[in-house]
C-alpha cells in the first residue's frame, strides 16, 4: 500500500466534498470499478493506474500498476484482473492482487483507443485503422480487422444469441443473430459490423458526414446508436444494416450516448445531455447549466450526474431536467465519474482524485426503473465510465469534418 496524499476541506457541508487525492502525476483520463464496487481503479496521462478503496471509512490509496510507456486511453476490470491500453499501442493485462503484469498484446502500430472484454477474449481499435481480437488467456492476437480507412474509436461486441437459431421465419441470409459480433466506429464516418468467426465485414453503416465517436445497442443487442461529429445520432438495424431515424437536435458534437432501458442519453460538445425515447426519437429532457462539453455522465435512481470541461459536477433530477446541485472543487476538466453507495468519485485533467457526498441527495430520490441502467445496457455502452480521454476527444473533435 502506498501512502495517502488526501487533503480534508473545513467546508465539506458547503461543497460536500470528502477526500481529495493527488497520487497521480498527471491528468486522470478514465476509471472503472471492480465487480463487486469495493476497488476504484483510475488511468492517467502519468502512464500509470491506480487502485483504490471504495468501501472502507475513507478511501485508500492500494497500489500502482506501473509498465505503460504513454498515457493511460481505457481500462476495464474482470474478476481479479485488470485490463489497459495505451498510446504506447500496446495492451496490458494485470493481476492486481499481485500488481503484476501478466502479458503484454503487442501488434498495433498506432495509439490502442479503445477495449472491452469477455473471460476469453480482448477487443481492440486503433488509431492504426484495425481492431484486433486477442486471447484472454495468453495474449495471442487471434484476428486482426481490416477495412476502414482512418482510425477506429469506438466499439462494441455482441454474443451470439443461440435462441435465434430455432427462428425458422428468419431468411437465412440475415440469420446472423447466430453468430458474435463486433462492431466498430470510425473517423472514416462509418461504423461497421465484423463476423468474429471469419475476419469479415458483415455491415458498413453509412450516412454520416462527422467521425462515429460513440456507440450503444438496445439492451436486445439489435438496434445500433451512432454518434457523431456531425452534431447526429443515427438509429441503425444492426442486422440488415437499413438506418431506422436520426436524432438531429444537438448543436455540436455528439461525445458519449447512453442507453438506459427505453431512453438514450446523449452528451455533447453543445453543453448539453439530452434524453431521447428511442421508440418514437423524440427528445424529452434537455440538462443544461454546463459551460464545455459534457464528458461523462452517471444514473442513480432519479438522478443524473454529469463530468464536464468546465472542471465541475453537476445532478440533475431525471424526470424533471432541474440541477440539483454543482459540486466544485477541480481547477481543470473532468473526465470521469463514479458512485460507489454515497460517494461520488471524480477525475480530471488536474490529476486529483475527488470524492463527495451525495447521501442526502439519494435519500431523497426513491428508485425509478424507467432511469435505471440495466444489466445488458451497462455492458453495451460505455459512456458512464466516462473512459473518453479528454486530451484525444478535443482531438476527435477538431479532426470530425
Amino acid at each position: 500500500m502506498g501512502t495517502v496524499v488526501s487533503k480534508h476541506h473545513a467546508g465539506r457541508r458547503e461543497n460536500w466534498l470528502l477526500q481529495t487525492l493527488e497520487n497521480h502525476e498527471s491528468g486522470i483520463n478514465c476509471m472503472t470499478l471492480s465487480d463487486d464496487t469495493s476497488v476504484l481503479a483510475t488511468g492517467s496521462d502519468d502512464n500509470t493506474i491506480r487502485l483504490w478503496s471504495t468501501r472502507t471509512e475513507s478511501v485508500e490509496y492500494l497500489t500502482v500498476l506501473a509498465g505503460h510507456a504513454d498515457y493511460i486511453t481505457h481500462i476495464v476490470i474482470l474478476d481479479s484482473y485488470l485490463v489497459s491500453s495505451s498510446a504506447d499501442h500496446t495492451i496490458r493485462k494485470w493481476d492486481m492482487p499481485s500488481a503484476r503484469c501478466v502479458f503484454i498484446c503487442t501488434g498495433h502500430t498506432s495509439i490502442v483507443n479503445r477495449i472491452t472484454c469477455t473471460e476469453e477474449l480482448i477487443f481492440s481499435t486503433s488509431y492504426d485503422r484495425t481492431a484486433r481480437c486477442w486471447d484472454y488467456r495468453t495474449g495471442t492476437c487471434i484476428r486482426t480487422f481490416h477495412g476502414h480507412h482512418h482510425g477506429l474509436l469506438p466499439l462494441l461486441f455482441i454474443p451470439a444469441n443461440r435462441d435465434a437459431e430455432e427462428e425458422s421465419t428468419f431468411e437465412e441470409e440475415m440469420n446472423i443473430y447466430t453468430k458474435d459480433i463486433l462492431i466498430t466506429g470510425s473517423q472514416d464516418l462509418t461504423a461497421k459490423t465484423w463476423s468474429l468467426k471469419t475476419g469479415d465485414c458483415l455491415k458498413t453503416f453509412e450516412g454520416h458526414v462527422g467521425a462515429v465517436l460513440c456507440l450503444a445497442t438496445d439492451a436486445q443487442g439489435k438496434v445500433l446508436f451512432t454518434g457523431s461529429g456531425d452534431n447526429t445520432i443515427r438509429v441503425w438495424d444492426i442486422y440488415r444494416g437499413n438506418e431506422l431515424r436520426i436524432y438531429d437536435l444537438h448543436q455540436a458534437p455528439v461525445i458519449n450516448i447512453l442507453v438506459a432501458n427505453k431512453l438514450l442519453y446523449s452528451l455533447s460538445a453543445d453543453h448539453t445531455v439530452r434524453c431521447w425515447i428511442i421508440d418514437v426519437g423524440d427528445c424529452i429532457r434537455i440538462y443544461k447549466g454546463h459551460h464545455h462539453s459534457v464528458s461523462c455522465i452517471q444514473l442513480e435512481n432519479d438522478l443524473v450526474f454529469t463530468g464536464c470541461g468546465d472542471a465541475i459536477v453537476r445532478c440533475f433530477e431525471a424526470r424533471s431536467g432541474v440541477m440539483k446541485r454543482a459540486f466544485k472543487s477541480h481547477e481543470l476538466a473532468v473526465n470521469c465519474i463514479q458512485i460507489v453507495d454515497d460517494r461520488l468519485f471524480s477525475g480530471s485533467v488536474d490529476g486529483s482524485l475527488k470524492v463527495w457526498d451525495i447521501s442526502d441527495l439519494r435519500s431523497r430520490a426513491p428508485p425509478d426503473p424507467k432511469s435505471k441502467l440495466s444489466d445488458n445496457s451497462r455492458e453495451k455502452t460505455d459512456a458512464e465510465s466516462g473512459i473518453d480521454n479528454h486530451k484525444y476527444r478535443e482531438r476527435r473533435v477538431q479532426n470530425m469534418v
